[in-house]
């Protein structure tokens, strides 16, 4: 039997394909899209705008700013857990390059978003267009290049055909924990508005489950047999504590062993501000007690976290002698940070097998008597402030 086909201009495609993108984590299914931010103009009102006028279900949001509807888009991906994303449009010009600056926040803090930015003519059959970049030496060339470094995955799609796969190959970027960050598609005007037979396949349901990488074993003792001979340990939280839901596991390992936990910025809120254990801020913006128990620390447990300069200080926050890392991360590239035992995991399933392999290890009663003064300053401190 032959294959099936829906006719459809690229942009009705696309917002169709869009539509029908699910994800599931731990048993729970739901939409990934929760609808679109645009500014319509030259380059998109056409395509992108007829699209998501023709198909209200895929809900529009309004805005004024470009710049503004990434970091929305951002702030939403981050309260979903990045569970969840949104689709941003633009014009041409100006109206793709103001969302840049998102783009790259959204790729260094790793979090999802969907970038449709106008672009020029593919056909070239008018040339220039309005705010076009020209450039004498390649006509192959739009600002929209300019999101190359600072996406997670890029494509300019020049014939309808090559949605078909550009689309899941985004789809894979975006619902991938340790891969996440902004993915842009440009798309030129006129291919925008050319209609294609896609396969009908391409638009049915599509659930993409969200795994939870198990630790390697030989590592994961190896870094216990570290932790357990540790004299002033300590834990980073980062945001991959909260991504992956492992706040209550580090809650317990943490009230158990007496290990104290500074927060980094996405990490806030990985543990309780009131838990004995919890120091506050790290590094540059830290708290008098996380930057002292960071400068003594012999070892470092990072999880979730990318060491950025102001967690680390710009690498002066670590003074001890022959201080160690431990760094439970679910991309590989920054559990090998800071030369650590590298745990390729999920966090929350990562400190479970730690929790149950450090057995009855807890830091010193001098050690936990300080870090409960350093809690206690603080929270002092800040009553007063308050």
């Amino acid at each position: 039997m032959a294959n099936k086909t829906k006719r459809l201009t690229v942009a009705q495609a696309a917002i169709e394909y869009l539509q029908n993108q699910y994800v599931e984590a731990d048993g729970v299914e739901q939409p990934f899209f929760a609808g679109c931010f645009g500014i319509f103009g030259h380059g998109n009102v056409g395509g992108i705008g007829q699209a998501l006028f023709q198909n209200p279900s895929f809900r529009y949001y309004q805005c004024r700013n470009e710049q503004a509807m990434v970091h929305t888009a951002i702030a939403y991906a981050r309260v979903k857990n990045r569970l969840g994303a949104f689709v941003c449009t633009s014009s041409i010009g100006p109206g793709a390059t103001n969302m840049i600056t998102g783009a790259a926040t959204a790729t260094i803090n790793r979090l999802p978003v969907l970038l449709l930015p106008g672009d020029i003519f593919s056909k070239r059959s008018v040339d220039p267009v309005l705010q076009q970049l020209e450039n004498q030496y390649s006509n192959d060339i739009s600002v929209n290049d300019c999101f190359k470094p600072v996406s997670k995955y890029w494509d300019r799609i020049n014939r309808p055909e090559q949605l078909i796969a550009a689309l899941p190959k985004a789809m894979r970027i975006l619902t991938s924990p340790a891969e996440t960050g902004a993915v842009t598609l440009a798309m030129p005007q006129d291919v925008q508005a050319e209609a294609y037979d896609f396969p009908q396949q391409l638009f049915q349901k599509k659930v993409w489950h969200i795994q939870r990488t198990r630790p390697d074993k030989f590592v994961l003792q190896k870094a216990a047999a570290l932790i357990s001979a540790a004299k002033t340990p300590l834990i980073i939280a980062g945001g991959g504590v909260i991504y992956s839901q492992a706040t209550n596991i580090l809650k317990k390992l943490v009230n158990r062993t007496g290990i104290p936990v500074v927060e980094t910025f996405a990490g806030k809120g990985a543990l309780r501000f009131d838990e004995p254990q919890n120091l506050g801020a790290a590094g540059v913006t830290g708290t008098p007690g996380a930057i002292a128990v960071c400068e003594n620390a012999d070892v470092v447990i990072g999880i979730g976290t990318r060491y950025s300069d102001f967690t680390s200080i710009s690498q002066s926050a670590f003074q001890h002698p022959s201080v160690q890392f431990v760094n439970i991360n679910v991309s590989e590239f920054d559990s090998f940070k800071q030369g650590a035992i590298p745990i390729v995991a999920d966090a929350r399933e990562a400190l479970k097998e730690l929790d149950k392999l450090l057995g009855t290890y807890r830091v010193s009663s001098s050690y936990t008597s300080t870090v409960k003064k350093y809690h206690a300053d603080w929270q002092k401190y800040v009553d007063q402030v308050y």
